[in-house]
């Protein structure tokens, strides 16, 4: 399976770059290597199926660059974070910013190789599933980030498509307005509760009836339902 993936290591420790390099393309991938995010950043990140990020490196950390990969790049890469630092903190910082999968120093050749191919298997999974979600007549496209309900297109703002986005892809599922903040606000962002609820009321209003599939409930938060 490993023959045609491309898989970027960013990593400031030359060493440990070389090892997984040597090592990975033993495992038959295509490895390239970036020495800072700075330098990741300057590749084309479209063109790998996965990334292997340091998260402590001098000057740009691995959480930036994987938020800048998600959110100003807008790509849906799979990325394993490396780090010698475990902390709930980390972790969950980790996988708010987008991450796939979570690595702690030292691992194992063996280890790690198992982790990209089970995170891999995942990517492909989704690919075949569909990037247009429909429900009556109103549909989502993932890709073109657009919303037609009844072949009219309605102009959502980037925020207010990724809430819909989050909502319906948890459909019958209460999300706090904490996780909302969580996913859709970066974390340099300095942005209160309330912003969820004047984007969702934002949102009500421009999709419609489909706005009262939008239920709120008190310490719970927010959730679709139809």
């Amino acid at each position: 399976m490993t023959d045609s993936y491309k898989i970027l290591v960013v990593d400031d420790e030359r060493d440990l770059c070389e090892i997984l390099q040597f090592n990975l393309a033993s495992e038959g991938f295509d490895i390239e290597v970036a020495y800072s995010g700075e330098e990741a950043l300057n590749k084309s990140i479209d063109r790998f199926d996965l990334l292997l990020l340091d998260v402590m490196m001098g000057g740009m950390s691995g959480f930036k660059l994987a938020d800048k990969i998600r959110r100003e790049l807008g790509l849906s890469v799979p990325i394993i974070f490396l780090t010698a630092r475990e902390t709930e903190n980390d972790l969950l910082t980790g996988f708010n910013v987008g991450a796939d999968d979570y690595l702690s120093k030292p691992f194992s050749i063996k280890e790690l190789t198992a982790r990209i191919k089970a995170v891999l298997r995942r990517g492909k999974q989704v690919e075949t599933k569909a990037k247009v979600i429909s429900i009556d007549t109103m549909e989502l496209d993932l890709n073109r980030k657009s919303v037609v309900i009844d072949q009219e297109n309605i102009l959502l703002t980037r925020k207010e498509f990724e809430i819909l986005a989050m909502l319906i892809s948890n459909k019958g599922k209460y999300l706090s307005r904490q996780e909302i903040l969580d996913r859709i606000w970066s974390d340099d962002v300095i942005v209160t509760e309330r912003n969820v609820d004047v984007n969702i009321a934002r949102l009500r209003k421009k999709i419609g009836d489909y706005g009262n599939c939008i239920k709120g409930r008190s310490g719970y938060g927010y959730s679709f339902e139809n």
